[in-house]
């Protein structure tokens, strides 16, 4: 029988933290770069519109591949236990 969640792969703490990080450290710069940029202000009220938009989509895209992928698992899960169900039931030495 095999078991699925000793196949599943976890982040560490620092790659998490890291992670966190670049995306502050990103995002801030932008918002930095629009609030010293040299525009009209509404052209810097639109930029960080649009960085903020793209900001929320982002998190919106990671979280629909998480969830494809939870899904995704949860059925291959759901069939091994059917295959092992079928497998434990089978007697190949029963005559037909």
């Amino acid at each position: 029988m095999t078991n699925s969640s000793s196949t599943a792969t976890k982040n560490t703490t620092a790659f998490a933290a890291q992670a966190v990080i670049s995306f502050g450290a990103s995002l801030f710069a932008m918002l930095v770069g629009i609030y010293f940029m040299d525009a009209d202000p509404w052209i810097k009220g639109f930029m960080a519109l649009g960085t903020l938009y793209l900001t929320t989509s982002t998190f919106t895209l990671a979280k629909v591949v998480r969830d494809m992928q939870d899904d995704n698992t949860v059925v291959h899960r759901l069939d091994a236990a059917r295959l092992d169900k079928v497998l434990a039931q089978h007697d190949p030495f029963k005559t037909a």
